[in-house]
């Protein structure tokens, strides 16, 4: 059983015992205080009447808001809770009324209703009743957890039945022991003014749910948990709340990195979304993702749009922006005057750094690799397939007749030039030896082309093209 599901039948449990014992309430005021002749404790039978009807509506009304989704209620039908709880809260408004005016009536009659030698029955109908009071409040504040408008308005009904009972009590004491009439108006007219504060306020929240209004506390409890759980990476935008009885639906774009993986934005939502639902109770939250940079542009635009701010870098390059834990690592080229003092160009490099921290939340490191800008350059984007069929066969010169290349397959991926060159060394050699071959090649052409992603594969003579060594 969900946990939604046993929320719902406790609340129904809840509203069906109440509703047997007002109605049980009814009876008992409505034979004895005509026994006693009290107009007291008939009144306060038929505001247990009253109740008994209203608790039966509220009660309908949950059985309702439980039915699962439909094609004509795509989003359930909890809309039913707010609609039994403005009819809990309006029915108490005129309760209060009823009460005010039967006050009023009292002042002006003047009289005595009560058979003084039946007086113990209306005592025991109003014990009767002040008990059950007690146990229904008891049984709704159990229940009162799950934040149901129904649920507060059988809560309601239940103190004011209490303070009717009271009030009942009193008058009947007074008039039944000293004969004093008016003793219960004065506590009558305090009723009326209280129940008429309670079902206003009551009736104004299911008003306000019933028109969708945003619930600001939630509103900003959720973007504190994006910024918390994201450190300040994600941003919101189009937050869209509205509530429909318990339960939240949450509608939102969150504006991610672009430097971000999807799968590491996928697994940070998924963690909002758990917070949320844990702090919330039910939810349906519905989180768009879109990468985004930073003032506009692309992360890496920035990084470069930094770097030309500062006088003496002439260009960057091979740009790395990689996020692990909650933290940002960049890792740059930086090209500087051959002739630059390498104090100078580490002072660069420094301020360089500096401003990227400043400019990009959650940076943990910034490195800026310095190198004179002689050094011949190709861009890999820009690179034809001829000229790095041609940088590879320089890179494996140093080598002699002993490794030659098989082949060299070149393609884009996310803007970037990927290089997979293929090499058979002709005689026998160990792995390590092999890895490490690789990775000199690898280097050798990162240093002649910009912004690539290269992968050297060396295997030994007469193998296939799948059985690669490193």
């Amino acid at each position: 059983m969900g946990i939604s599901e046993s929320r719902g039948i406790s609340k129904t449990s809840t509203l069906k015992y109440s509703t047997t014992l007002i109605f049980s309430v009814f009876l008992i005021e409505i034979l004895l205080g005509l026994a006693a002749g009290s107009l007291a404790i008939l009144g306060d039978g038929l505001h247990a009447l009253f109740d008994t009807l209203t608790s039966l509506m509220l009660f309908l009304s949950i059985r309702v808001s439980l039915k699962p989704p439909d094609e004509e209620h795509m989003y359930g039908h909890e809309k039913f809770e707010p609609i039994g709880g403005l009819i809990g809260g309006l029915t108490l408004i005129v309760l209060a009324i009823f009460i005010a005016i039967e006050a009023i009536q009292k002042i002006y009659e003047n009289k005595l209703y009560i058979n003084l030698d039946l007086s113990l029955a209306g005592f025991i109908a109003l014990g009767y009743t002040l008990s059950i009071d007690i146990l229904r409040i008891s049984v709704f504040k159990l229940t009162l957890e799950s934040r149901s408008p129904t649920v507060k308005a059988g809560l309601y009904h239940a103190l004011s039945d209490l303070g009717s009972t009271l009030v009942a009590l009193i008058g009947f004491w007074l008039s039944a022991s000293y004969k004093i009439f008016y003793g219960d108006v004065l506590a009558s007219l305090i009723l009326s003014a209280l129940l008429a504060f309670l079902s206003a306020r009551l009736t104004w929240q299911n008003i306000m749910e019933l028109s969708d209004i945003a619930p600001k506390e939630v509103a900003e409890k959720i973007r504190e948990e994006i910024s918390k759980t994201s450190r300040g990476l994600f941003k919101i935008e189009n937050l869209k709340v509205r509530r429909s009885g318990e339960k939240f639906f949450i509608r939102a774009t969150l504006r991610v990195p672009d430097y971000m993986k999807l799968n590491e934005a996928h697994e940070i939502t998924s963690k909002i979304e758990d917070n949320l639902i844990r702090d919330l109770g039910r939810a349906d939250i519905s989180f768009h993702i879109e990468p985004t940079g930073i003032g506009g542009i692309t992360t890496e635009m920035l990084i470069k749009k930094l770097s030309e701010e500062i006088e003496g870098i002439l260009d960057v390059h091979d740009i790395s922006i990689t996020h692990h834990e909650g933290k940002v690592y960049i890792t740059l080229h930086a090209q500087v005057a051959p002739s630059t003092p390498l104090s100078e160009a580490h002072t660069l490099a420094e301020k360089l750094e500096r401003r990227i921290s400043e400019s990009i939340n959650n940076v943990e490191n910034v490195l800026v690799h310095i190198e004179p800008s002689n050094i011949e350059l190709k861009k890999g984007h820009a690179i034809d397939g001829d000229e790095i069929n041609r940088l590879a066969r320089s890179a494996v010169e140093k080598y002699g007749g002993e490794l030659t290349i098989k082949r060299v397959i070149t393609y884009m991926s996310n803007g970037k030039r990927c290089i997979d060159i293929e090499c058979i060394f002709n005689r026998e050699i160990s792995v390590e030896e092999a890895h490490k071959i690789a990775s000199e090649i690898e280097n050798m052409m990162r240093e002649r082309i910009s912004e690539i992603s290269i992968t050297v594969h060396v295997e030994p003579k007469g193998k296939e093209p799948n059985s690669q060594l490193a």
